[in-house]
């Protein structure tokens, strides 16, 4: 049974710092792309950081670039979301989710295969 298990939402000032982690069980994670896609009230999911299943390339959205990293640690079967200098529109459901590498298109596009339930980040003062 796969499972993706996001933590270290809460809430932030703006301009703080977040890092999420989501950790993979059930599934050869070393095989996997994995992705960081948030929901906002009203809007649709989108995608924020991608990183290829090597960790030898990411990709981030605009909205996200040069704040947010994305990192991942496959002996411990993890993926991390490094979240800097926060803006209250970053206020969202962060989603995990894991994409097998074997699937044809970007590593970064949909679909992916497997998800988390989320985690809630807050951008308020």
């Amino acid at each position: 049974q796969v499972q993706l298990v996001e933590s270290g939402g809460g809430l932030v000032q703006p301009g703080g710092s977040l890092t999420l982690s989501c950790f993979a069980s059930g599934l050869p994670f070393s095989r996997y792309h994995m992705g960081w896609f948030r929901r906002a009230p009203g809007n649709e999911r989108e995608v924020v950081a991608a990183i290829y299943y090597t960790g030898g390339s990411t990709y981030y959205s605009d909205s996200v670039k040069a704040r947010f990293t994305i990192f991942r640690a496959n002996a411990k079967k993890t993926v991390y979301l490094q979240m800097n200098n926060l803006k209250p529109e970053d206020t969202a459901v962060y989603y995990c989710a894991a994409r097998d590498n074997k699937r044809s298109g970007s590593y970064f596009s949909m679909p992916y295969d497997y998800w988390g339930q989320g985690t809630q980040v807050t951008v308020s003062s």
